[in-house]
């Protein structure tokens, strides 16, 4: 599957979540719904997994995980917040570059139009 196709995906069902449920609710009940929209369209996804850290060729023990990995090729960070702040993209950007991934998307649930929420960004991308 196509890195677009994964995430026009998630992009819809995150807007059809959006649509049924509403905004102001935790991220983590976004995260389930998500979870359970992408398992009932046949995507693979990986939630809070550690994102690794090597520094001067030491593994770092510290605690980052990355809400979703869909299909190993898409990163999802979710949000549920009034104004998501810049270090969040930051942050998103930071764990592509450490997972090797290309794309993410910052997805901010607490918005009334669920498209301004949504961000995609890349890292390093080469087309398929």
């Amino acid at each position: 599957m196509e890195i677009n196709e994964i995430t026009g995906i998630v992009i819809e069902e995150s807007i059809r979540i959006h649509r049924y449920i509403g905004l102001g609710l935790l991220e983590s009940v976004y995260e389930e719904l998500l979870c359970h929209r992408l398992k009932q369209r046949g995507l693979a996804f990986r939630r809070q997994q550690p994102v690794s850290l090597e520094y001067e060729g030491h593994q770092m023990n510290v605690d980052l995980r990355y809400d979703l990995m869909v299909e190993n090729k898409v990163l999802v960070e979710l949000k549920s917040q009034e104004i998501v702040p810049p270090v969040a993209y930051k942050i998103l950007k930071t764990y592509l570059r450490l997972t090797n991934i290309s794309v993410g998307l910052l997805i901010n649930f607490n918005v009334e139009v669920l498209r301004e929420g949504i961000k995609r960004m890349v890292n390093n991308y080469a087309d398929e």
